[in-house]
């Protein structure tokens, strides 16, 4: 009699957590995601879910004489919900630029992958009023698992803060502030970006940007990109984006990629 009723209880306790955790798994709200903008949101993956960014992006770089055409074929960034206000992040990519010399180009392409990136993303505050949503990101991009072309030789460094304003039902304001340390300089790059948002409909937005580093003894970087978002249902989104540079460096960005959230 007492197995029975140990047995019935168990079985009671399986489904009544089998219930609750279904249900978490089945409310995870619309897709947010950290592409196709350079701005980062600082809202994280559902506990539990596992969310693939991916994508290509065209860059043309430089002045006339010298000039290089970058095309970067993945920039996959994998995020997976740990806790309710923790996701963890990795990122790899593979890049090819082709490099050019009074409109004639080099036989030497350099192409390969980028340094791994490893990362997490907390969520600091939900919007309350006129106080924003706030979360904070930080990442490591590891030498070792660059190819030779693209192997610096020391760990790269970044972290923002992120944050996100509600303007109204259709309208929001997003920005980031933040620092990055790499490409083999002591040197810190101070990052910041901001975004306005506008949903044109439930499924459609659009966007425009504007974004940059400022680092300690070099001129500043200072870029924009619009683009457009398109959601195909709650865990799936399309998004294509084109920029240039507002400084010198950037002459054209041309960017498109789709966002999955599993299980969806």
């Amino acid at each position: 009699m007492q197995l029975r009723r140990i047995i019935l209880l168990t079985f009671l306790s399986y489904l009544t957590f089998n219930s609750i955790f279904s249900q978490e798994k089945t409310n995870p709200g619309t897709l947010v995601t950290d592409r196709p903008d350079q701005t980062e949101s600082p809202t994280v993956v559902p506990k539990g879910y596992l969310q693939i960014e991916t994508g290509a992006f065209y860059e043309d770089l430089g002045e006339d004489i010298v000039k290089e055409k970058a095309t970067t074929f993945n920039t996959t960034l994998l995020r997976y919900g740990l806790l309710d206000n923790l996701e963890l992040r990795v990122g790899w990519d593979f890049t090819e630029i082709k490099t050019e010399r009074n409109g004639i180009e080099d036989a030497n392409v350099a192409s390969g992958l980028s340094p791994l990136l490893l990362g997490a993303k907390i969520g600091i505050t939900e919007e309350k009023g006129l106080l924003p949503e706030i979360g904070f990101l930080g990442h490591l991009y590891l030498p070792f698992s660059a190819s030779g072309d693209f192997k610096p030789e020391t760990t790269g460094v970044d972290f923002r803060f992120s944050f996100a304003h509600t303007l109204s039902e259709k309208s929001s304001l997003s920005y980031n502030l933040g620092a990055a340390w790499g490409d083999d300089s002591p040197e810190a790059a101070y990052v910041y970006t901001f975004v306005y948002g506008y949903s044109i409909t439930n499924n459609f937005g659009i966007y425009a940007e504007l974004y940059g580093d400022l680092p300690e003894d070099s001129s500043a970087n200072h870029l924009w990109d619009a683009g457009f978002t398109y959601l195909l249902s709650d865990s799936i989104q399309l998004d294509a984006t084109v920029g240039s540079g507002i400084t010198e460096g950037q002459n054209l960005l041309l960017s498109a990629g789709i966002s999955i959230r599993l299980p969806n």
